[in-house]
């Protein structure tokens, strides 16, 4: 009996087929993206908000105000007497008088400086220019509130972490593209719900959901993509890294035109109910139904496959090599339990974790530099573009070791000579660091690539799935140990991020060299790379 890497080298590695399923599953990589990053432009800052005084709607009825009266009225003495004070977290607690005059409300303290009068900490009540701009204004996420922002983006890296276990568990049990369809609806729905959340606590739950389901469809759609072509032709995992970065590229697009947070929201979402569409069009993956004992159906995918890229598979292919590994229910054991699936399975976690904490702190580090949050973010997608290319330029060539490797070792450099750098010569900061932030995104995404070869057939979605949970954790450290480090010396985060990205450089080099070899089918082939 042919084995399967056989058979798919005569139905065609890279055909028609292939690419149209290939270019059609990328698109969830925009969708992902954007759900990612969201959070910059939900949450965007107010332009202009204050906090308005307990009994301001009578007050203003009764004397005809406006807003901008309103304001002029009961929040710019609050500032012209105490000019460090701006009248957003904090209030005048003083009794407010119009019998007299609606034009001077505090004319019973006119021997009183401004500066002298009462003050109280506001704690709901504000008031917005442009109220459903942000959920900063729809929830109320300002002054003692601010920290809740932060909180919907752990919340949704969380939901990243639990559909990295939960889902890549999923997928590997029931299938790739059950569950990638499964999760598009999730993330749909999910979205859905969030943009119309009545609360904020609504909101977390199903931004929590959303996270989920969106790590669902990103895992499962790069792992099927793996699986159906050819070993010469896995460069495919890279290629798919850059409708990432299309989606980082395209948001901030979207946001410009759309005015408010649900109206964006929407828009990242809703494109995910399309992609059930693929039920029709995108097949499960043969290498997994192999794996679970059913050739039939895998034999039947391929002979379609074949039809499609023009092939023709020969008659005596009535059966495909099946694995002779026992299928079992995956767990972490499974990843450690030989020597070197324990050494593969520790070393990639470290990496995922080591690159989302660098990538994420660098870009919160740089601030993107302008005051123009559009072009600015813009700007820092458009600095990641050249990584895929790079990789994809030197990976067939010299292997996926050394880019790896040096990937990190260049990030690791960078980021001790910009923690040296004079302030006075920004610009050659930004360009080191720039440098960082390109090396350490191509460190990301040949992860990907590296972490999906070295896993069995039986494992692979679900060792994916938990290596890459480390990357959702980094994500959530990294704020916290930027802010925190550089409260201490500014550039003492840089000084960490270089040690962790020279200790995984130095690393990954222990790793078996996966150019050109077949995906492990077993256990057993993964212990003789």
């Amino acid at each position: 009996m042919p084995s399967f890497d056989e058979v798919l080298k005569e139905a065609g590695e890279f055909g028609r087929f292939q690419k149209r399923v290939f270019f059609l599953l990328s698109q969830t990589g925009i969708t992902f993206s954007s759900l990612f990053a969201s959070v910059v432009f939900l949450g965007r800052a107010p332009d202009n908000f204050w906090c308005r005084i307990p009994g301001a709607a009578e007050l203003s009825e009764r004397c005809g105000w406006t807003l901008e009266d309103e304001r002029n009225f009961t929040v710019l003495p609050l500032h012209l007497g105490n000019e460090s004070v701006s009248g957003e977290c904090e209030r005048l607690d003083v009794t407010w008088d119009t019998s007299v005059s609606c034009t001077s409300p505090l004319a019973r303290y006119g021997n009183h400086s401004m500066g002298d009068l009462p003050l109280a900490t506001c704690r709901d009540n504000w008031v917005y220019e442009q109220p459903h701009s942000s959920i900063i204004s729809e929830y109320d996420l300002v002054c003692t509130n601010a920290w809740m922002l932060d909180l919907s983006q752990a919340i949704l890296n969380l939901g990243f972490l639990a559909g990295a276990f939960i889902l890549g568990y999923a997928a590997d049990r029931y299938g790739r593209i059950l569950i990638y369809l499964l999760s598009c609806l999730g993330v749909g729905i999910c979205g859905i719900i969030v943009a119309f959340s009545p609360n904020f606590t609504v909101f977390l739950i199903f931004r929590f959901l959303q996270g989920v389901f969106g790590k669902g469809t990103w895992m499962t759609c790069y792992v099927l993509v793996t699986e159906i072509v050819g070993s010469g032709q896995r460069i495919v995992g890279i290629v798919i890294q850059i409708f990432f970065t299309l989606g980082i590229i395209i948001l901030p697009g979207i946001a410009y035109l759309i005015p408010t947070w649900q109206g964006i929201q929407l828009a990242i979402s809703l494109p995910n109910f399309l992609f059930l569409l693929y039920y029709w069009v995108v097949p499960e993956s043969p290498r997994w139904l192999l794996t679970r004992k059913k050739g039939e159906k895998a034999l039947k995918i391929m002979r379609n496959i074949a039809k499609h890229n023009g092939k023709f598979l020969s008659p005596h292919y009535s059966e495909i090599t099946i694995s002779n590994e026992e299928v079992s229910n995956p767990s972490f054991l499974d990843l450690v339990r030989t020597p070197q699936m324990r050494r593969n399975t520790l070393i990639l976690m470290y990496a995922w974790f080591t690159s989302a904490l660098i990538y994420q702190g660098l870009v919160m580090r740089l601030g993107i530099i302008g005051g123009n949050l559009y072009l600015d973010f813009f700007i820092s997608g458009a600095v990641e573009l050249p990584a895929a290319f790079l990789i994809i330029v030197t990976i067939d060539r010299v292997g996926r070791r050394l880019p790896f490797a040096m990937s990190n070792i260049v990030a690791s450099i960078a980021c001790l000579i910009t923690a040296f750098l004079p302030e006075d010569i920004p610009w050659l900061k930004t360009t080191v660091a720039t440098l960082g932030r390109l090396s350490i995104t191509i460190a990301f995404e040949v992860v990907y690539l590296v972490n999906s070869e070295l896993y069995p057939t039986t494992l692979r979605n679900f060792g994916v799935s938990l290596c890459s949970s480390l990357c959702d954790l980094g994500g959530i450290i990294a704020p916290f140990l930027l802010f925190r480090l550089a409260a201490i010396w500014l550039e003492l985060p840089l000084i960490i991020f270089s040690i962790l990205a020279a200790v995984c450089g130095l690393l990954v080099l222990l790793l078996p060299e996966t150019k050109g070899i077949s995906l492990p089918e077993t256990v057993e082939d993964v212990e003789q790379l």
